[in-house]
């Protein structure tokens, strides 16, 4: 994934004598051509004298005083007006102007013309403007500060002291790429300055210093209005919003990778009856069902118990929003969007055929995505952007959404080409660092989340889940929560399926732009808002105990008598029945005794804690016997899940080893529980389907039909549709062609 770059030059420092600069470029050696192209900000300038082609105007080297605004001391020529000037290393000269490569640091001389509260502004290449710098400045004296430039681009500076004073002359940076690339390297095409949140940071795009004061919050309505009617939502799981890129792999011919498959993925594509008995009247109320049914292999009696996942909530509205996105413009994002990086070795695949032959690039998929998320914003939210390869970079500053220019900024984002490594690591902190200002609101007032768009293919910085999966615990107890955003067929589920099990963290998988902002239109406002944190079930149940969780991410955080949940979303509504609306638990049963005390505890996002208490008496029942078509459903799709689970890790094991395949379901013990025991690359194995599992998919097709009748759900077609084609599977093809 990484690109070949040259090595950056620590320090710039151009001299060059008078008679060089009047030579034509086009016989010039290649070295000082070289640092001409890279440093145009001086050496090709010809409006200042040779003494300032001399001058050193930016550094590569953090500076010592970075992070802080440094008082110079009294001047003895008050200016007429606050003057904002570039100055050299030495602090000799200055100007208001200036080329500067990306990363590089520029020196910046204030002189106020009074006292009071100074605000630096940037004019960003987005058309966004925002305070970058705010603290206590005195009349006559003399300030200098650091701007670090990000990536390409036209940038403008000035200062105010005190609102009412006229602000100060503006200084201009003209950021370009700092690396001599190849004419064939992807283009950069965004933007960074500003953020940073106040860190001494060597992070591009940080500004010198971040003190940030902020006004009290207007006291806002709360979201959940209540009013008359039946409720207009459930809740559902957080974790994974679809098993899209699953089917996506099947379509491709592809083996997916186990991970592919969630539970709580694979719910959410469906509507439940919840089983709700009673009338609903605060925030959360979970309801009870219970089925004895045979596994359809070993024809074997299993036990379950669902939760139904209701609300008494009747108008819901989101709260106000600061959005950030951070958006993966690595090299990886760099291929169509329907096939591989890397084959099933680890070679990056090399791309055939001319562009018009080919689908879309992950970055073009991604690019026209975060467009259609702005259009879900409200004038009183807010947005930043901020990309990341190797290193992070802010494309756009943390601002109120009626203060940009749309329409520049949609230009700015389309823009955007993939280039060099992967560290989302430094994407993530870059982005985090945006609502450092903003932590003090009134979190009653706003949402505070991170939508993070990538293939999931780290290579560089922390490559493993646990630096990124202790960040966004870290923001979470912040208030700061986050969804990722699933980009191509290679988009590396077992990776993200691992941090998103984090308190207000879920993901979807994205196919086109426009299947994007539809599904966008119909659930953004939920997918931004969870309600429920850290729900507990206990059973107490001396003849049965928890032998498996279907349809949330911390599943295997369940013991045999407790159940955790660490977030519930808000979920669609329709006719009584709740989108992903359930969570099932498959009993172990120990006894003939049917009765069962359930316990759930949980809290709102304010932190107030709130239980239900409830029995059921689990009677004996022959099977099949479901109480209601919820569960009944939500059993059929657990089973589809643990046999598809089972077949891929039956087949990657085989694959692996170079051994026959051993099948984990036989006739003997059925559909058994998967049990993940490796992590996989996400790397191309073409999809395989080894003996026995056609006869067991053609089995469990059958099954899948007769209960899609009785449920009368036609949805369910297209989980027929994939194990038709797994059970007649005769070997994988790409593009017409027999692999």
């Amino acid at each position: 994934m990484t690109l070949n770059r040259k090595k950056r030059i620590s320090y710039h420092s151009i001299v060059l004598d008078e008679w060089v600069m009047k030579i034509n470029r086009t016989i010039l050696p290649l070295a000082v051509i070289a640092i001409i192209c890279l440093y145009p900000g001086t050496a090709s300038d010809p409006s200042f004298p040779a003494s300032d082609q001399e001058a050193s105007w930016y550094a590569y080297e953090n500076p010592e005083d970075a992070a802080r605004l440094v008082e110079n001391g009294s001047i003895s020529a008050l200016p007429d007006k606050s003057s904002l000037l570039i100055v050299d290393s030495k602090g000799k000269q200055s100007r208001t102007s200036l080329d500067i490569p990306t990363g590089g640091w520029a020196q910046l001389r204030l002189m106020p013309e009074a006292s009071g509260e100074m605000q630096l502004f940037c004019l960003y290449p987005t058309g966004s403007v925002a305070t970058i710098l705010n603290t206590s400045v005195q009349k006559s004296k003399s300030y200098t500060a650091w701007y670090q430039a990000g990536l390409e681009g036209d940038y403008e500076l000035w200062f105010t002291v005190d609102k009412a004073a006229p602000k100060s002359n503006s200084v201009k940076f003209l950021v370009q790429e700092s690396e001599v690339a190849d004419e064939s390297a992807p283009m950069v095409g965004a933007g960074s300055i500003g953020g940073g949140g106040g860190r001494a940071s060597k992070a591009i795009g940080s500004a010198p210093l971040m003190s940030y004061s902020m006004a009290s919050p207007a006291a806002a309505p709360s979201p959940i209005a209540s009013g008359a009617g039946r409720p207009s939502i459930g809740f559902s799981a957080g974790g994974a919003k679809d098993i899209s890129n699953f089917r996506e792999n099947i379509l491709q011919d592809y083996l997916p990778l186990p991970s592919d498959v969630t539970y709580e993925g694979l719910f959410y594509d469906y509507y439940f009856d919840t089983g709700a008995a009673l009338e609903c009247k605060k925030l959360f109320c979970p309801s009870y069902s219970y089925a004895v049914s045979k596994d359809p292999i070993s024809m074997q009696p299993q036990y379950y118990l669902s939760v139904g996942l209701n609300s008494g909530m009747t108008n819901f509205q989101r709260k106000k929003l600061n959005l950030v996105v951070v958006l993966d413009f690595s090299g990886s994002m760099g291929s169509p969007f329907d096939e591989y990086y890397y084959d099933r070795f680890g070679n990056k695949v090399e791309q055939k055929g001319d562009e018009s032959s080919m689908s879309k690039t992950k970055m073009q998929i991604a690019d026209e995505s975060v467009v259609a998320l702005l259009g879900q914003l409200k004038p009183e939210d807010r947005f930043g952007l901020v990309i990341f390869s190797d290193d992070a970079f802010l494309v756009d500053p943390l601002t109120s959404f009626a203060d940009k220019d749309p329409e520049r900024l949609k230009s700015r984002i389309l823009k955007i080409k993939e280039t060099y490594g992967t560290n989302m690591e430094a994407g993530m902190e870059e982005g985090t660092a945006l609502f450092d200002r903003f932590l003090q609101a009134d979190k009653s007032e706003y949402e505070n989340r991170i939508i993070f768009l990538t293939d999931a293919m780290p290579n560089m910085g922390e490559t493993g889940d646990l630096p990124l999966y202790q960040m966004l615990e870290d923001n979470a107890d912040q208030g700061i929560y986050t969804t990722f955003i699933g980009i191509g067929v290679d988009f590396n589920t077992a990776l993200v399926e691992g941090i998103t099990k984090i308190k207000g963290a879920n993901y979807y998988s994205v196919h086109s732009a426009s299947e994007f902002q539809t599904r966008m239109n119909d659930e953004f406002d939920f997918m931004v808002t969870p309600l429920v944190f850290d729900l507990r079930l206990k059973l107490d149940a001396p003849g049965y105990e928890i032998e498996k969780v279907y349809g949330s991410p911390e599943a295997d955080q369940a013991t045999g008598e407790l159940m955790k949940v660490n977030t519930l979303f808000p979920s669609k509504a329709e006719d009584g029945q709740v989108k992903g609306g359930v969570i099932l638990v498959k009993l172990k049963k120990l006894s003939n005794q049917g009765n069962m005390r359930l316990t759930v505890s949980y809290e709102d996002r304010n932190g107030v804690q709130d239980s239900d208490e409830a029995e059921v008496d689990m009677a004996e029942e022959n099977a099949d016997f479901y109480q209601n078509s919820g569960i009944r459903k939500a059993v059929l799709l657990s089973r589809y899940a643990d046999l598809l689970k089972n077949w891929m890790i039956d087949e990657r094991k085989a694959a692996d080893k170079g051994w026959k395949i051993v099948p984990s379901v036989t006739l003997a013990n059925g559909i058994v529980i998967p049990i993940e025991l490796g992590e996989w690359e996400r790397q191309s194995l073409p999809l395989v389907v080894s003996e026995p599992y056609p006869e067991l998919f053609g089995q469990f097709r059958e099954y899948l039909q007769s209960e899609a009748q009785v449920l009368g759900d036609g949805t369910l077609e297209q989980e027929e549709a994939i194990l038709k084609k797994l059970e007649g599977f005769a070997g994988p093809t790409i593009k017409g062609e027999r692999r």
